[in-house]
């Protein structure tokens, strides 16, 4: 632990892509942080900022390290069985600890019905943050531009159950910036929910073609069926509810459930939300 005075905003997954973005722009900006890592060794080092071990699972734990934090970032932690639990701690323990605000990433049209299974979680989470009594920003991201390309097969198709549906789907970096903008300045965005989508809705057939722009090589996308999909998974030996939330990222576009596009990043940022033909540039 560190000797230095304590930052009194916290941010959780800086060793992951969202939370280390959000971490440089706050050192860029001259915030004082605390850094919550699982292991610290890993924790990016980071003018301003100081080191905590934080694990989701450890309960105590997490109270102990949110002592005196003011506002907390808490990124949703990694798709795990568990990590309903795991959420649930983390409330627990800022609640405890004397937490304020906490600005969470949560999903665009979370729901206890929305189709994506993994939606239903957020949501959950969600709940129980507004019922702790510390205010709140839910920042719901929309699937990120960013893993597209990773959705695509060694044989260039990028297949699911989407049919023509339409998804905004949102770039990492424009989420990181409207987080880190929110952080500084929380009281201004209390109890409010922002929906962070990309600037236009696309089919995955137009995104098969940006890709293969983008990325160079051939891309084509294929419409399965729900039971085709299952069964092209299976050779993950995946568990179930892990399969379920890969369908149902498909599904849920086809519902039209992630088309509705939002000008909140611009609106909070003062820049354009990026498009996947930018980013893939």
């Amino acid at each position: 632990m560190n000797d230095e005075p304590r930052a009194t905003t916290a941010v959780t997954g800086v060793t992951g892509a969202l939370g280390g973005l959000v971490s440089r722009a706050l050192a860029d900006a001259g915030v004082p942080q605390r850094l919550l890592v699982r292991t610290p060794s890993k924790a990016p080092s980071l003018p301003g900022a100081t080191v905590e071990t934080f694990d989701f699972s450890d309960r105590n734990g997490c109270e102990t390290a949110l002592s005196g934090v003011h506002t907390l970032l808490f990124v949703s932690a990694a798709e795990d069985a568990d990590r309903p639990a795991q959420h649930r701690n983390v409330v627990e323990a800022a609640t405890a600890a004397g937490v304020r605000h906490v600005v969470y990433t949560s999903f665009v049209g979370a729901s206890p019905t929305c189709t994506f299974t993994l939606g239903r979680d957020h949501y959950a989470t969600e709940e129980l943050i507004r019922d702790s009594g510390m205010t709140y920003t839910f920042l719901r991201d929309n699937f990120y531009q960013d893993l597209l390309p990773f959705f695509v097969g060694d044989d260039g198709i990028l297949r699911g159950p989407a049919g023509q549906g339409r998804a905004a789907f949102v770039a990492r970096a424009d989420v990181a910036r409207v987080a880190a903008t929110v952080l500084q300045q929380p009281e201004t965005h209390s109890d409010r929910t922002y929906d962070l989508t990309g600037p236009e809705a696309l089919t995955l057939d137009e995104v098969a073609t940006l890709l293969t722009s983008g990325l160079r090589r051939s891309v084509s996308y294929i419409d399965e069926t729900v039971p085709e999909a299952y069964a092209s998974r299976a050779q993950y030996g995946a568990p179930d509810w892990q399969v379920d939330a890969w369908v149902s990222t498909y599904t849920a576009i086809r519902a039209g459930e992630l088309e509705p596009i939002s000008g909140d990043i611009e609106a909070l940022t003062g820049r354009p939300a990026t498009s996947l033909a930018q980013l893939l540039t």
